[in-house]
C-alpha cells in the first residue's frame, strides 16, 4: 500500500449526537480508492473503541492489583505471583494510551466548541465528578484501607466525618482522590493546552512534524525520544505520587502523551504513518515485549554470571527498551484499531456513554468486594469471579441509575 500515491485523506470534526458528544470523523481518499481508514463521512469508531478498551483494561488492571505481590489499598488472601508478569506487561502503556486518546478527543472537542468554551465545559464536566468523587465515592476505599491497617474501628458512617475533616488523623491522606488522579491531571492539561491550540496547529503543519509522522521509524523512535529522556533524567529523581504537586515525572510523561494525542488528532501525516507502519510496530512490540517478559521471569535465586561491561550495558539500556516497548504497543494498537475496529454498533454507542461513569465507580467496587470477601473463607477462583462480576455489575447498575437522575448524572460526568 505504501507504493500508491493517493491524495491524503481529509480529517475533520463533527458531532453526531443530540448531546453534542465529541466525535472522531475522517473523510476518505478524495479519489475514491479503498483505504484502511474509515469510509466517507464515517465516525472514527476505531478511536471510540480504543477509548472504551483503555478504560476497560484499567478496570481489570485494578482488579489485578488486589492479587499481585506488591502493595495496594486492600489485598486478597489469594494473591499469587502468577499475576505479576501480565500486570508488568500491561503497566508501561495502559495509562499512556488513555492519555493519548484523551488528547485526540480534546482536539476534536475544542475545535467544535472553541478553546474558551471547551475549557469552561471541562471545569464543570470533570471538576464536579472530582469533588463528588473525593467526598463520596473514594471514601469507602480509605475506610477499608485504614481498617486493614488497624487504624480505625468498624463503622463506615462514623468514619465519614473524620475522612472529610482535613485534620490528617491517619497514615494516608484524607480526603483523597485515589484513582481519580487521572481526571485531576487531565483537567489541568486541558487548561494548559487551550491557549496553546494555535501553536499546536502550526506544529502539525511544520516540516519536522511531517517528516517524523509520515515515517514508521520516525513515529517509533522520534516520538519516543522525550520519554527516553524522562526515564533517564526524571524517573530516578521523582517518585510517582499522583499528588499533583511534585509529581514531575508523571506530569512530564502524561502531559507529553496528551500533547501528542492533540497533535495527532487531525494530522493526516500521522494517521498515514500509523497505517504504513503497522507491521513494524507489531514486530517491535512482540520482540521488545518478549525481551521484557524474559528478564522479568528470571528467578531471583538464579545466579547469572555476566561480564561487568555487558551487565552495565544491559542495565543502562533497560529503560530505553521499556520506553520503546510501550510506544510500539500504543502505535500498534492505533494501527490495529484503524484497520479492524471501524464499524458502528449499539454496544459501542452504549459503552461510549457509560465508560466514564464506570471509571469513577469501579475502584470503590473492587476495594469493597475484596475487603468484604477477604473476611470469609471463600476459595480463590470463586472470590475472583465474584469480584470481577460484582465490579462490572456495580458499574452497569450505577450507570443505569445515575443517568436517570439529573443531579447524579452531573456528579458522575454522564452526558445527557
Amino acid at each position: 500500500m505504501t507504493g500508491h500515491h493517493f491524495p491524503p485523506p481529509t480529517i475533520t470534526s463533527r458531532s453526531c449526537s443530540k448531546g453534542g458528544r465529541a466525535s472522531f470523523w475522517i473523510v476518505s481518499n478524495p479519489v475514491g480508492h479503498p483505504m484502511s481508514l474509515p469510509p466517507v463521512s464515517a465516525r472514527r469508531h476505531d478511536l471510540d473503541w480504543l477509548r472504551v478498551i483503555a478504560f476497560g483494561l484499567l478496570i481489570f488492571y485494578h482488579i489485578g492489583m488486589a492479587y499481585v505481590p506488591w502493595d495496594w489499598h486492600v489485598k486478597s488472601p489469594h494473591g499469587s505471583e502468577a499475576w505479576r508478569l501480565p500486570m508488568l506487561m500491561v503497566n508501561p502503556w495502559r495509562l499512556a494510551l488513555l492519555f493519548f486518546i484523551s488528547g485526540v478527543a480534546i482536539h476534536f472537542a475544542s475545535d467544535k466548541l472553541g478553546p474558551g468554551k471547551f475549557a469552561a465545559s471541562r471545569l464543570l464536566r470533570l471538576g464536579l465528578p472530582i469533588v463528588f468523587g473525593m467526598a463520596v465515592i473514594v471514601m469507602p476505599q480509605s475506610y477499608f484501607e485504614l481498617l486493614r491497617y488497624g487504624e480505625i474501628e468498624p463503622g463506615i458512617l462514623a468514619f465519614w466525618p473524620r475522612y472529610l475533616s482535613f485534620e490528617q488523623q491517619f497514615s494516608i491522606l484524607t480526603p483523597t482522590w485515589n484513582h481519580l488522579w487521572y481526571i485531576v491531571y487531565l483537567l489541568l492539561y486541558v487548561l494548559i493546552l487551550m491557549p496553546l491550540m494555535p501553536v499546536v496547529r502550526s506544529i502539525t503543519e511544520s516540516g519536522p512534524w511531517q517528516a517524523i509522522a509520515r515515517r514508521p521509524l520516525g513515529l517509533l523512535f522520534g516520538l519516543s525520544l522525550p520519554f527516553v529522556v524522562y526515564r533517564y533524567v526524571l524517573d530516578p529523581r521523582f517518585e510517582t505520587t499522583h499528588a499533583l504537586f511534585g509529581d514531575w515525572n508523571t506530569h512530564a510523561v502524561s502531559f507529553t502523551v496528551t500533547l501528542l494525542g492533540v497533535l495527532a488528532a487531525k494530522s493526516e501525516a500521522f494517521w498515514q504513518g500509523i497505517r504504513r507502519g503497522l507491521p513494524v510496530f507489531l514486530i517491535a512490540a512482540v520482540m521488545l515485549g518478549g525481551w521484557r517478559a524474559f528478564v522479568e521471569t528470571i528467578p531471583d535465586d538464579v545466579e547469572i554470571v555476566i561480564e561487568g561491561f555487558w551487565l552495565t550495558l544491559a542495565a543502562a539500556t533497560w529503560p530505553l527498551a521499556n520506553v520503546l516497548y510501550a510506544w510500539a504497543v500504543i502505535l500498534g494498537l492505533l494501527g490495529l484499531a484503524q484497520r479492524f475496529l471501524t464499524g458502528p454498533s449499539k454496544a459501542l454507542r452504549y459503552l461510549t456513554g457509560a465508560v466514564f461513569c464506570y471509571y469513577i465507580v469501579h475502584q470503590t467496587a473492587i476495594v469493597t468486594l475484596v475487603a468484604l470477601l477477604g473476611r470469609r473463607e471463600v476459595p480463590g477462583p470463586v472470590e475472583l469471579a465474584i469480584v470481577t462480576l460484582g465490579t462490572v455489575a456495580t458499574c452497569a447498575i450505577s450507570y443505569e441509575v445515575f443517568r436517570r437522575i439529573p443531579v447524579l448524572r452531573i456528579a458522575f460526568g454522564i452526558k445527557s
